[in-house]
This record gives structure tokens, C-alpha cells and sequence, in this order.
């Protein structure tokens, strides 16, 4: 299956045909075009697309722009899937709607055959809860029953997520007098897990203390009970859990959790040097990040870019640089300094070091779709060679140097609005080069409107301050 097939597949789980997903996704690539173009592109017959598009203009998903020849336009895919999701949501409320007037007949007429029957009282020690609705109703009723404690263990990233999804039921601990103590990774940004907690929770009703590795993931009520995660990723109530009161397992978790709590560092005075952050900034970068990191030193952009790739190679994944502001031979001696093997790499194909003219600007020449089809090419050649995933990353001074400015903005649109490659990305911009462009302020925003995430590096006495934005 390709990435364009695959894309499709999931587009279609919103409620479109799979003609529909591809049609749509193949005029999304390709901006206003024909339908012959759609056709050849998405690879469906001509008939087929003609057929499917009064159905994708009925939705609200494309457009006819007029004019000799009449071409076609796609909605941005934000847009379309906010249409689609407000479709599912319209015809969810009708179902439900439907239930309801259903509800009473069939409670009476089932009441009246079954009688009641008394159940013979249980004990269940273990109990594996795999549905997300179940997960999150015990989860709260164990949260709103708990008389003395809640300890939880997880990702940074899933404790905002639980003190979102559940910021009703811990409302009520304070005033009940329950303790709220928090263990996890220190993020990206020091302050999201407390601010997060200030705006759901009553100040002083929680501690939190940051840990350097999860020793394992769960929630412990009361001491008494405890639900925990079966699985490395995912958060607590997309994944299946197991609950357990059984008090040999209860009482070594309780153990477990106060003797990491009582080693880790309070988030008041706990701080991460300028390479601590980095390096979990570029650690935690997955596929479909699309990032622009601004520099201001070869010493920022080299200590950030080439922790990036020795992360990805690190976990067997395959690495693509560009150079553009340093030639690939000055990159490979810098890369070999840094403690990267790069011959090894180079040997193995998991380490690729090009000029920007192999893939940017080739023979004097740009195009967008030129530089998608290379890096889709590179990420399937990726996989084929065994690879987990592919990250990449670009200096982009070489478009200020053949004055491409609106061509660059033009590409890195086009690139995270329309990526359906799942590869990891980081523009690489010299803080000078863009200073001295025409309209700075005007190109640097429309820049960042392109990109997922802001990474901004200076030259610090030893690896570089850095810091991460939300676009």
C-alpha cells in the first residue's frame, strides 16, 4: 500500500468512499486542477471522478473554480474534516435520538420476561478493562469515591490529558480532604503540567514531583485499588488497563510509588540545563512534526540538528541532511567531531548527506511537487530497507540565496498542509539570513503559520539555549 492508499484509508474512516478520499486528497496534493489530473494522479478511472465529484461539491469539499477549462479546487483539510466530523456528529445524534424513544419499550417488555433475579455476590481480584467508555467511568467513579489518596504515574504529555478528562471529579478532592500526588517526566516546558493543574484544580490541592524515567504507569486509589496501563504508549483511556484490589500487587505499587516520590525533585526548583532541553525537545519529535528551528550559530544549529539525527539513528531510524549554508563534506567532519560515526551510517544507508541541489534546487530549477514526490521516494525506500521511520532535516539558506523567498513559503505550506508522508522534520533558518530578506517580519510569520512547532537555538558557554513554541 502506498502513503497516498494509506492516507486514503484513513480519510475514509470519517465517511467518505474510498473513490471519495482518494478524489479529494488527490486535488488537496495537487491545488486547482482538472479532473483529468485528479484521475491520473489518484489513479482512479476518469468516470469515477466525474461520478464523485457533484458528491465531494454537495459535502462542501471542493469547489469549481470557473474559467476555460473549469478546474477544481479542494477546501484545506482542516476544514474538510471539520465538515466530515460535523456530519458523523448530525447523524450520531439522530441514532441516539432514535434510542431514546426505543429506550422504555424495550426495558418493560425485557423486565417483564426476565423477572429479578438476585446475583451471587463475587469477588474479583483482576479485571481487564478494554473499552475506552468503561476506562473512563471507573476511572471517575474510583477518582469521586476515594476517601484519603490518589497517586498517579505517567507520561507528562497523558497527566494533562487525565486532569482534563477528569478536572470535574478532581474538583471535589480538596474540599474532601484527599492528597493529589503526581509523578512523571519533566516536559518540554517546566510550568504546563502546574499551570494545567491550577486551571482545573483548587491551588494546594496536589503535589507534583518530576522523575528522570517512569519506573511504570498506573493510578493507586486509597491504596486499596489501582488501574494500570498494559502497554508502553497510548494514554489511559485509549488503551486496555487492568484494575486489581488484590493487596499483594496493590500493597508493592504503594511501595513502589513512595519510594520514587521521595527520591524525585519538586516541580518548584526543578530546572533543565540548555542540552537537557534539547535533547528531550528533539527526543520527543514524532512522525508528522513539522518544526522550524531559528539559529543564530553554526555551534546552536549543528548542537540541535545533530542531536536530532543521532536520536533517529539511535532508534533505527534512517536520517536525511541537507546543507546548504555548509557543504556536505564540512557537515560529515562536523557530524564525525560531534561523536556520529558517519561512514558506518553512510555505509549502511541509514545516513544520507546531500547538497541542496540533489532535492531543492535542482539544475537552477524548483518545484513543490518535484521535492514531495523525492521525499516520499526516501521514505518508502526507508521502510523497504528495514528502517522504523525517517526524520530530516534542511538548512534553508539556499532558497534567501537565489532569492526563492516566496517559493520557500510556497513549499513549506505546501509541506505541512498537505504532508501525508509520516516522516519527522526540522527547517533549519540562520537568524541573519532571514533578518535580511525583504519584509522580514511579514516572511518570518507566514513561516511559522507553516510549521507545527517554533525551536529557536542561541549560542550559550557550552550547547545553546533553546526553546520550544506552538505555532
Amino acid at each position: 500500500m502506498t502513503v497516498f492508499e494509506d492516507s486514503a484509508r484513513r480519510l475514509s474512516e470519517f465517511g467518505l468512499t474510498p473513490y471519495e478520499a482518494k478524489v479529494y486528497l488527490a486535488a488537496v496534493r495537487l491545488g486547482p486542477t482538472s479532473a483529468s489530473k485528479i484521475s491520473k494522479h489518484a489513479k482512479v478511472r476518469r468516470e469515477e471522478v466525474y461520478r464523485t465529484l457533484p458528491k465531494l461539491e454537495k459535502a462542501g469539499l471542493i469547489d469549481r473554480v470557473l474559467g476555460r477549462p473549469v478546474k477544481i479546487r479542494a477546501m484545506p483539510l482542516k476544514d474538510a474534516l471539520a465538515i466530515l466530523i460535523n456530519r458523523k456528529e448530525e447523524q450520531a445524534k439522530q441514532e441516539i435520538s432514535s434510542l431514546y424513544s426505543k429506550r422504555d419499550g424495550i426495558l418493560e417488555s425485557i423486565e417483564a420476561e426476565v423477572g429479578t433475579i438476585e446475583p451471587e455476590e463475587e469477588e474479583y481480584h483482576f479485571t481487564l478493562i478494554s473499552e475506552k467508555d468503561a476506562i473512563a467511568s471507573r476511572t471517575a467513579a474510583m477518582i469521586e469515591n476515594s476517601t484519603r489518596s490518589i497517586d498517579i504515574v505517567d507520561s507528562s504529555a497523558n497527566i494533562v490529558r487525565f486532569i482534563m478528562n477528569y478536572s470535574d471529579s478532581l474538583n471535589g478532592t480538596k474540599d474532601r480532604g484527599i492528597r493529589v500526588r503526581i509523578l512523571t517526566v519533566c516536559p518540554d516546558n517546566e510550568d504546563t503540567i502546574p499551570d494545567t493543574l491550577q486551571k482545573h484544580i483548587p491551588a494546594n490541592s496536589f503535589s507534583l514531583k518530576y522523575i528522570e524515567t517512569l519506573p511504570s504507569r498506573y493510578v493507586l486509589f486509597d491504596g486499596t485499588q489501582a488501574i494500570i496501563t498494559t502497554t508502553p504508549e497510548g494514554t489511559l483511556s485509549d488503551m486496555k488497563c487492568l484494575w486489581t484490589d488484590d493487596r499483594s500487587l496493590v500493597g508493592l505499587i504503594e511501595r513502589d510509588f513512595e519510594e520514587q516520590f521521595a527520591k524525585s525533585n519538586g516541580w518548584e526548583t526543578y530546572k533543565l540545563s540548555p542540552y537537557e532541553k534539547m535533547t528531550r525537545i528533539v527526543k520527543h519529535l514524532s512522525p508528522r512534526d513539522h518544526v522550524i528551528l531559528v539559529y543564530d550559530s553554526l555551534e546552536a544549529k549543528r548542537n540541535t540538528l545533530f542531536n536530532y539525527i543521532r536520536y533517529g539513528l539511535d532508534r533505527g531510524e534512517a536520517a536525511k541532511y541537507v546543507c546548504s549554508e555548509e557543504s556536505p563534506n564540512e557537515i560529515r567532519k562536523a557530524m564525525r567531531d560531534f561523536g556520529i560515526p558517519v561512514s558506518e551510517y553512510e555505509e549502511t544507508g541509514a545516513l544520507g548527506i546531500m547538497n541542496y541541489t540533489d532535492i531543492y534546487i535542482r539544475d537552477g530549477k524548483f518545484s513543490v511537487l518535484d521535492i514531495m514526490d523525492k521525499w516520499d521516494k526516501y521514505y518508502t525506500d526507508a521502510l523497504a530497507e528495514g528502517f522504523k521511520g525517517l526524520r530530516v532535516t534542511g538548512e534553508m539558506s539556499c532558497f534567501m540565496k537565489h532569492s526563492l523567498v516566496d517559493e520557500l513559503i510556497e513549499y513549506e505550506k505546501a509541506l505541512h498542509t498537505i504532508l501525508d508522508i509520516p516522516l519527522t522534520a526540522i527547517c533549519a533558518y540562520n537568524a541573519d539570513s532571514l533578518a535580511n530578506v525583504e519584509n522580514p517580519i511579514d516572511v518570518y510569520s507566514e513561516l511559522v503559520k507553516a510549521h507545527g512547532k517554533v525551536l529557536f537555538a542561541s549560542k550559550d558557554a557550552t550547547v545553546g539555549k533553546v526553546e520550544m513554541r506552538k505555532a
